[in-house]
């Protein structure tokens, strides 16, 4: 009996009087605007359908898309976790045709590209406009999932405007650490485009390995990639690049540097300083250690050779990736690694700073990769550094852009401030990777039978990133309109100490959905109000529907609870009033569960696991109450009670 109530307290419930169907469309992410004209009715697709652009265009991407969604709309056959409810009438004609009309089909996708489109789906023929190519892509993704069952109808008098909040909305993946084959990075871009995000941010080097091979300096990658069948190769880069395009993905690159370079040293030992020595000497402190993980080196910005090399290696990325955005890193320089450099000594020792090295290396390289028309990003660190930063002035505002990942709202905070724009990656709320533990092995430091790393899960970044703390993570908060004008969206970032090809998917998916939702469309409803469970619904759904297009998903929920829903977690009613959380759509009747005895032991038990939300939770019994007419969306339901054992009033405020 336990168990079955835990499961039942542990899942936040939308609720619906009928758990069988919902008249609900599942659409992710939610687009700004969608309505489905009742009487809410579908009819069949044609065996015949297809997708015609009266645009003329050379567009090979828009062709590609098209073709794409032709076959996916056709043959995918989604079968709904809870379907919808919907009046399929046999009086209405199938859906022939969705026309597509462009008004700037050559528009080309850089940072601002118009995403935007409007959909609207009668019988026989749909239409879908968008001004540019990836605004199709969008529409077509969302025409998508107004399909489903065998064989496939379609939801019919639909009505989509829709647009993205944020022009930026993307994944890092460290591609160093661990190897990913090409075929992984693609069904990765793949994934992102069915969740509207568009931006792949391949970090593809740093110090433990050079898996990249740069034409004019070979040796970096055979000399620093794991092994010969590690690498990505020029036409590799120019597959995934066409397939993002293809995708309305853009791939941007990130060579760090001057930190995180020792992979360098493999071919040119000279330009980096502290290469394989071990990263935290037992003698030294903190501050003193070589590096932040196993893997020394820095590029030696005193060293003359480093610019030949490096100019070079920026030269051809450039090249080889259109994308204008150029990451050049610039995180984590360690003070020490380059105090070990005797030329570096010298230079300190005479009165210099490190300050002025790294100001050093940014005048070397920031005017030369501006020269070949990028924009520059940068970590956080290269402004906000504690320890070796520059000065604004160093970074001009129109060619740099600025990427946080420490101390949440307040680095995004400092950096608006600033007048620069940014990038949010809040290790706090959007990086993938914590929670797993550390991947330095296994020490004294775990023999500890307490239980001391519960919270972290023994990570210095834990506890691991929930969907949930993604979701509601609002990154403009706190900064004034000016500055939210600033930022010009976010990404989850994968580091990969710890993950590779076999378990990319279940890191990724669907907690990066939950961002790709926040960004386009936001969290809160029309009425301003966070949306909970009926967020959890869709996501239910749309977990699923990516599983069977091939996404390896990890589950959110056990399936009983999408098939239960009229179940409620709540907190314990005493007497008088109790405030609880509703977790979004509320409807028909709600069901307060008995757990008797067991309760103090239970709930101490999920408290000890960091739930935030409570239980609804009686003494005496199943208690009913009933909720207003229709859907409430609310942030708390209000339970009054005369005694333990009655519910006198239940409704939403």
């Amino acid at each position: 009996m336990l168990p079955l109530l835990l499961l039942s307290l542990l899942c936040s419930i939308s609720t619906t009087l009928n758990a069988e169907s919902t008249t609900t469309i599942n659409v992710w992410p939610k687009p700004t605007n969608l309505t489905w004209t009742p009487p809410h009715q579908t009819t069949l697709l044609s065996p015949t359908f297809t997708i015609i652009t009266i645009t003329p265009h050379q567009n090979n991407h828009l062709t590609a898309a098209i073709n794409r969604y032709t076959n996916l709309i056709k043959t995918e056959h989604h079968r709904p976790l809870i379907p919808p409810t919907t009046n399929h009438s046999l009086n209405l004609p199938s859906l022939q045709l969705l026309t597509v009309t462009v008004t700037d089909p050559n528009a080309e996708l850089t940072h601002g590209t118009d995403e935007s489109y409007t959909l609207t789906v009668t019988t026989p023929n749909a239409t879908l406009t968008a001004v540019t190519a990836f605004g199709v892509i969008r529409g077509l993704e969302t025409f998508s999932q107004l399909a489903w069952g065998n064989p496939t109808r379609v939801a019919v008098e639909v009505r989509v405007t829709d647009a993205p909040l944020y022009g930026h909305r993307g994944i890092m993946l460290d591609t160093s650490r661990n190897y990913y084959p090409v075929k992984d990075l693609l069904r990765t871009i793949e994934a992102m485009s069915m969740n509207k995000l568009n931006v792949f941010h391949w970090h593809i080097t740093d110090s433990h390995s050079f898996p990249l091979v740069v034409p004019s300096e070979p040796l970096l990658a055979e000399k620093g990639a794991y092994d010969v069948n590690m690498v990505y190769t020029v036409d590799d880069v120019k597959k995934v690049v066409e397939f993002g395009l293809d995708r309305g993905v853009r791939v941007l690159p990130e060579i760090d540097s001057p930190g995180h370079t020792g992979s360098w040293a493999l071919a040119y030992p000279d330009i980096v300083t502290c290469a394989n020595m071990f990263w935290w000497p037992a003698e030294r402190d903190w501050p003193d250690r070589l590096a932040s993980e196993p893997g020394t080196g820095h590029l030696n910005p005193l060293n003359p050779k480093t610019y030949q090399v490096l100019k070079n290696v920026i030269r051809d990325v450039t090249t080889m990736f259109p994308e204008q955005f150029y990451h050049a890193g610039a995180d984590e320089v360690i003070p020490g690694c380059w105090k070990t450099d005797p030329t570096i000594q010298k230079f300190l020792s005479n009165g210099g700073t490190l300050d002025q090295v790294l100001e050093t290396f940014i005048n070397n390289t920031l005017p030369y990769i501006v020269s070949l028309n990028r924009t520059v990003v940068y970590w956080e660190d290269v402004l906000l550094d504690d320890t070796v930063h520059v000065l604004p002035t160093i970074l001009p505002k129109e060619h740099v852009i600025l990427q946080t990942w420490n101390n949440g709202h307040n680095n995004t905070k400092r950096i608006v401030s600033n007048g620069y724009r940014a990038i949010v990656s809040s290790s706090e709320f959007y990086y993938l990777d914590c929670g797993h533990g550390d991947f330095t092995g296994n020490n004294s430091a775990y023999d500890n039978q307490t239980g001391y790393d519960a919270n972290s899960g023994g990570s210095w970044c834990g506890p691991f990133k929930t969907w949930q703390t993604i979701y509601n993570y609002d990154i403009t908060y706190g900064l004034t309109e000016v500055e939210a004008k600033l930022v010009l969206g976010g990404e989850v970032s994968l580091w990969s100490e710890q993950a590779d090809e076999t378990v990319l998917d279940s890191r990724i998916w669907p907690r990066t959905s939950a961002m790709a939702e926040s960004l386009w469309s936001g969290n809160r409803d029309e009425k301003g109000m966070k949306r909970y469970a009926e967020a959890t619904d869709r996501l239910n759904e749309w977990r699923s529907r990516m599983v069977n297009r091939g996404i390896g998903a990890e589950p959110i929920q056990p399936l009983w609870c999408i098939r239960n829903p009229e179940l409620l977690a709540g907190k314990p009613i005493m007497p008088g009033r109790t405030e609880i959380p509703c977790f979004g759509m509320i409807r028909g009747w709600v069901k307060v569960l008995f757990l008797g005895s067991s309760f103090p032991v239970l709930l101490g038990y999920l408290q000890s696991l960091g739930f935030q939300w409570g239980l609804c939770i009686v003494w005496g019994g199943v208690l009913e109450g009933r909720v207003g007419a229709g859907d409430a969306n609310c942030g708390y339901l209000q339970l009054q009670t005369q005694s333990r054992f009655r519910l006198r009033k239940l409704i939403c405020l």
